[in-house]
């Protein structure tokens, strides 16, 4: 598959998420959350996150790209939505695994503020600020990471790593068939 350096361990990750959950159970007491996950990135952080909820919730989901095959952002986002929810007066928290230059959630957040939620959060697994292009924060944050290319619960590299319980540190110039 491809060399990695291990960067946040299986039980590190179940725990901050835990962690996160009980904000959500705070921050959310007494209402219903609209998460919208954005595949395929986010969808075991938001699985293991929704499973740590004690607040209703509503699941939606989105599939975002603006990699394509490489390790950089082209700049351009491509968004496809898996089925069609009204946000309009809804509690919505965006739930994406990680934010990078800003661009992807820039462009979700405009486009999801223009139809009215009540209110709209997001939720990262990783933020990486050192690649900010835009000024943006994310409202929940698993961990802040240093400028690597990283794979592993839900991450990939061509498609590839997703499935890894930890995250892990590539190098794709070794990157190996």
């Amino acid at each position: 598959m491809f060399k990695s350096t291990p960067l946040l361990s299986e039980e590190s990750i179940q725990n901050r998420v835990r962690e996160i959950a009980d904000s959500l159970n705070r921050d959310y007491a007494g209402r219903t959350v609209d998460a919208l996950c954005v595949l395929k990135g986010s969808m075991f952080f938001a699985a293991d996150l929704f499973r740590n909820l004690t607040v209703p919730v509503r699941v939606h989901f989105m599939q975002v790209s603006s990699y394509g095959s490489s390790t950089e952002s082209s700049g351009t986002v491509n968004l496809y939505f898996s089925s069609a929810f009204e946000v309009e007066d809804c509690d919505v928290l965006l739930v994406e695994d990680i934010l990078d230059t800003g661009i992807t959630m820039n462009y979700l957040l405009e486009r999801l503020r223009a139809r009215n939620p009540r209110t709209m959060k997001t939720c990262v697994l990783l933020d990486k600020p050192a690649r900010r292009k835009l000024d943006i924060k994310a409202d929940y944050v698993g961990f802040e990471i240093q400028d690597h290319f990283v794979v592993g619960y839900g991450l990939d590299y061509n498609e590839l790593g997703r499935n890894m319980r930890h995250i892990a540190i590539i190098d794709p110039a070794a990157h190996e068939e």
